[in-house]
C-alpha cells in the first residue's frame, strides 16, 4: 500500500507541472492572435472609409450644378456698340438661354468666319484673349452672358486673300455642336492671318 502511494504521489506530482506549462503556451498565442487581429481590422475599416465618403463627393458634383450651356438651347447675338480702333471692331457676344432650365457658361467660346451657314471656316478661327480671366457665368432662363470677340478689317492686311464671310460660327465652350450668327464681312483666306479674338465668357 505504500509503494502504491507512493507511486501514486509521484504520478501527481509529474502531472502538475505540465498543466501550468500547456496554459502559458496557450496565453502568449492567444495574445499574439489578438495583436495581430486588431491591425487588420483597423486596415479594413481605413479601407472602407472612402467607401462612405465617395457618395457624398458625387452627390456634390451632380447635385444642384447647372449642365454646360449646349448650342441648341442658346441663341446668340452681337452688340458693336463697343467701338472700334485701329481698323478693329469690338463687339460684344451674346449668347442667351432660350430653355427652360439653368446652365453653365464657362470658358472660351470657339468663333471663326464662315462662307454661309453650313459652310467650313475661313481662315484662322479667333484667338483667345485671356485679359479677363474665366468665370462659372449660369444662365437662368432668358439670361445672357457676354464675351469681347475684335475683328480686324481684312483690308488691312497686305497679304490678305479677301474673300466674303456671310457671318459667324460659334461653339460655346465643351461644346461640339455650333450657332451660325449671319454678319457679312471680308474675311482672308489665309489661314495665317488672324483676324478675329474672343474673350472667355462674363456676366452681361
Amino acid at each position: 500500500m505504500s509503494t502504491a502511494a507512493a507511486a501514486a504521489a509521484l504520478l501527481l506530482t509529474g502531472c502538475g507541472p505540465s498543466q501550468p506549462q500547456s496554459q502559458s503556451t496557450t496565453a502568449p498565442a492567444t495574445g499574439q492572435v489578438s495583436q495581430s487581429a486588431s491591425p487588420t481590422t483597423s486596415a479594413s475599416s481605413a479601407t472602407s472609409t472612402p467607401s462612405p465618403s465617395s457618395p457624398p463627393s458625387s452627390d456634390a458634383t451632380g447635385g444642384g450644378a447647372p449642365a454646360l450651356c449646349k448650342a441648341a438651347s442658346l441663341t446668340a447675338a452681337t452688340d458693336a456698340t463697343g467701338g472700334g480702333a485701329a481698323g478693329s471692331v469690338y463687339m460684344k457676344l451674346n449668347l442667351t438661354n432660350k430653355g427652360a432650365e439653368p446652365c453653365l457658361l464657362k470658358g472660351f467660346p470657339g468663333v471663326s468666319l464662315v462662307a454661309d451657314a453650313a459652310g467650313a471656316p475661313i481662315g484662322a478661327p479667333a484667338q483667345r484673349d485671356e485679359s479677363a480671366g474665366v468665370v462659372d457665368v449660369v444662365l437662368a432662363p432668358g439670361q445672357t452672358g457676354t464675351a469681347v470677340l475684335r475683328y480686324t478689317q481684312a483690308g488691312n492686311y497686305m497679304g490678305c486673300t479677301l474673300v466674303d464671310a456671310a457671318g459667324y460660327r460659334v461653339y460655346p465652350p465643351e461644346d461640339t455642336d455650333s450657332l451660325f450668327l449671319p454678319q457679312p464681312t471680308k474675311a482672308c483666306s489665309n489661314a495665317d492671318i488672324v483676324l478675329l479674338t474672343i474673350g472667355a465668357f462674363q456676366p452681361a
